[in-house]
């Protein structure tokens, strides 16, 4: 598995878990982690938001078709190997990680917290962490503009 974390601050250890639990996956052969806009710091409390971009292996196939109605012809297709829903299922089963807390056919989201208490201090805080799983190149998951 290709793996880019050149824009990771390297801070999540879910998204470590995360990480290395896909390079498991021979599926999986390429991985892109980033930041995310939304992380936050505060006095009690600390959101971290991490977003993963998977590419797929993929395979050819040779479909049959007619063209123009009656002349035979063959094409091939390339599809990809297993999906954003497949992997679901694949990470269901995996220790350490277990089922999203949202998904749907283009993203897993999962969503952990912790407790943190620093040695010699009384008062601690709450570490946040958000991790987003996405298929690279995959259609913008933006609303339309209503006009």
């Amino acid at each position: 598995m290709e793996l880019d974390t050149t824009n990771w601050s390297g801070e999540g250890t879910f998204t470590q878990t995360l990480i290395d639990v896909l390079g498991t996956v021979e599926q999986v052969s390429g991985l892109r982690v980033e930041d995310a806009a939304s992380s936050r710091s505060d006095v009690e409390y600390n959101f971290i938001s991490n977003e993963l971009f998977l590419q797929f292996g993929t395979r050819e196939r040779q479909v049959r078709a007619k063209m123009l109605g009656m002349i035979p012809v063959t094409r091939t297709v390339t599809e990809s190997v297993m999906t954003v829903t497949g992997l679901e299922r694949v990470l269901c089963e995996r220790d350490g990680v277990g089922p999203p807390d949202y998904a749907d056919d283009g993203m897993l989201q999962y969503l952990r917290t912790e407790r943190i208490v620093p040695p010699y201090q009384t008062r601690g805080y709450k570490l946040v962490e958000l991790v987003r799983v996405y298929e690279a190149g995959s259609e913008s998951r933006q609303a339309p503009n209503d006009v």
